[in-house]
């Protein structure tokens, strides 16, 4: 259980240290900056800890597949931008995606 602790808390680093990247404005804003570096720094620190017991596929899937979906979220809900029919079916993809691999994935 305690690897997936860790990959939960690498998936939040990632997604705090994306909407800070947002908020950076092509890192011109120090503090945003900052967050996001040490962001990124924890998200890859806390994956690599998760990595020690869960296989890389897996971990990578789950990681990069809630990730994306939250982000895509996210940015709809705090960045107003713009939704569709088409963002929606697409993180349903992505969720999609990342439950076959943990069904029927080899790396298990």
């Amino acid at each position: 259980m305690k690897p997936y602790l860790f990959l939960a808390a690498a998936i939040v680093s990632e997604i705090i240290g994306t909407s800070l990247l947002k908020s950076s404005d092509g890192f011109t804003k120090l503090y945003p900056t900052l967050g996001t570096v040490l962001s990124f720094v924890a998200a890859f620190y806390a994956l690599s800890l998760s990595l020690q017991q869960i296989p890389l596929g897996i971990a990578y899937a789950i990681w990069s597949g809630v990730g994306t979906a939250v982000t895509a979220i996210v940015g709809i809900v705090i960045w107003k931008e713009t939704a569709s029919l088409t963002t929606a079916l697409g993180i349903v993809l992505i969720i999609a995606g990342v439950v076959v691999i943990n069904l029927k994935g080899t790396a298990h």
